[in-house]
């Protein structure tokens, strides 16, 4: 009887009732703002597993935080996970979230639809609970293309690079069939959860066994053309470019993560076509001779339409919106035209594709922008037929020939890797020129920042009160 008392004398003291409705706030407050970290985590995973750069990652996952009026963020960004942490004052506790980035694969539509998702925010235009329903839809929601029609888009990418180095109907159509085939053979060992480096293996093996295969028939083919069209394809997926934009940024540490990952897919393109080359010297078989073919002015419009069809192949498979395949296709034309064209001038390989990539990078930006898709979809696909597929197979096919020519395959692939840095060295300094770092973008993080690949331009942050203001 007096505890019934004793309680219902609490329930009618005011203050008690007060403290009870801000325990009730503060605790909604706290829901809030785990739904908003959440919301943000995810975006940053999707992000981050499609190539994009950390400080894209984390401006971004700020921007969308600021703009739910969440105070106090702090963004952590590794290569495999993401944390927040939101701590509004001294004397409340932190609430932190976490999130794993497992999948690792490109797709264009939803990086896109993510983008457009994130710039609705930053204005305003949906709620919270809104926006978490429409991000588990895009997440949820299956390809927006058939699997069969990616595997078309390979090998017109391959056929595209078959053109691009001087092949006739032969090479074009052996390199379309080694795409088919690779393809479908990652694709199983992906089913079987295989790592990457086992399907660059595979890869490098089924074009380079193909080739010797040819090679040994009474066909007069230059198959030399088929492997590095289907090296090119194989190199298409690696991440160079979010790699030396890490470095770039001051992301060392998933810098590093990034560039291992390279260096393992390019190693299993190495080891699979190396070890094609001499399984086929064991049997006897010849090896393919290397004989790129000429690009003399003769041949300008058959590189241009070749390089056109590699990129927009490249970008159709990654499923890239189909509004921008048409300006990819011509800017990979445009740049691989003035690669060439300064290389037939006796500039340095390296400095005629960086000048090329940084043609991509200025223009991406502007077509990106027109287009409403993220300046990577443009940059990643639009570099793609200058890959240094041609400068690898050189130098496997010199490695594979015997002491004498062990330097000069060395030099070869020393030259690869000049190639792959300059073509993302290239492609992030015309991304510099090409937008106007404001006073917002610059303070990112309170280090080095640099232009925006994916997600908004500027940093949003929480309005500040001023002092005295109620």
């Amino acid at each position: 009887m007096k505890e019934n008392e004793g309680r219902g004398r609490q329930e009618r003291d005011p203050d008690t009732r007060e403290l009870t409705h801000l325990a009730a706030i503060r605790e909604a407050q706290q829901r809030e703002i785990a739904l908003g970290l959440d919301l943000c985590l995810r975006i940053g995973e999707l992000l981050l597993s499609s190539g994009a750069g950390a400080a894209d990652v984390s401006a971004t996952m700020q921007s969308v935080a600021a703009s739910l009026g969440i105070r106090g963020v702090d963004v952590d960004v590794t290569f495999t996970s993401l944390q927040l942490t939101a701590q509004g004052a001294p004397d409340e506790p932190p609430v932190v979230g976490n999130r794993q980035v497992l999948r690792r694969a490109l797709d264009y539509d939803q990086l896109t639809s993510v983008d457009h998702l994130v710039r609705t925010l930053l204005r305003k235009e949906v709620t919270l609970r809104d926006a978490r329903a429409e991000m588990g839809r895009i997440t949820s929601t299956g390809r927006s293309r058939p699997r069969w029609a990616v595997t078309v888009a390979w090998a017109v990418m391959c056929a595209g690079v078959g053109l691009q180095l001087g092949g006739d109907a032969t090479v074009v159509g052996l390199a379309a069939l080694a795409a088919v085939l690779i393809d479908r053979v990652q694709l199983r060992m992906q089913r079987r959860r295989l790592p990457s480096f086992y399907q660059q293996v595979a890869g490098g093996l089924v074009a380079t066994l193909l080739a010797l295969a040819v090679a040994a028939s009474p066909l007069d083919v230059n198959v030399s053309k088929v492997v590095t069209a289907n090296i090119i394809m194989l190199l298409a997926g690696v991440g160079f470019v979010g790699a030396l934009q890490d470095a770039l940024t001051g992301y060392y540490v998933t810098a590093s993560a990034r560039l291992m990952e390279a260096f393992l897919a390019t190693a299993g393109i190495i080891a699979g076509v190396s070890g094609a080359l001499s399984l086929g010297g064991l049997l006897g078989l010849p090896t393919p001779q290397l004989n790129p073919g000429s690009y003399s002015l003769q041949t300008v419009g058959m590189l241009a339409l070749g390089s056109a069809l590699a990129a927009a192949g490249f970008a159709y498979a990654s499923y890239a919106p189909r509004r921008v395949l048409a300006p990819i296709a011509v800017i990979a034309a445009v740049a691989i035209v003035i690669s060439r064209t300064l290389g037939a001038a006796d500039l340095a390989r390296a400095w005629s594709v960086a000048l090329a990539a940084t043609f991509v990078g200025l223009v991406a930006y502007h077509v990106a922008a027109r287009l409403r898709v993220p300046p990577l979809v443009v940059v990643v696909s639009g570099v793609v037929p200058m890959l240094p597929g041609l400068s690898i197979y050189t130098g496997l096919a010199l490695l594979s020939e015997g002491d004498g020519s062990v330097s000069a395959g060395l030099l070869a692939m020393v030259g690869a890797v000049s190639v792959a840095i300059a073509l993302s060295s290239g492609v992030i300094l015309g991304e510099y020129i090409a937008q106007p770092l404001g006073r917002e973008a610059s303070r990112l993080e309170q280090r080095l920042s640099g232009p925006r690949l994916v997600g908004p331009l500027k940093v949003v942050r929480p309005h500040r009160r001023r002092r005295g203001s109620a």
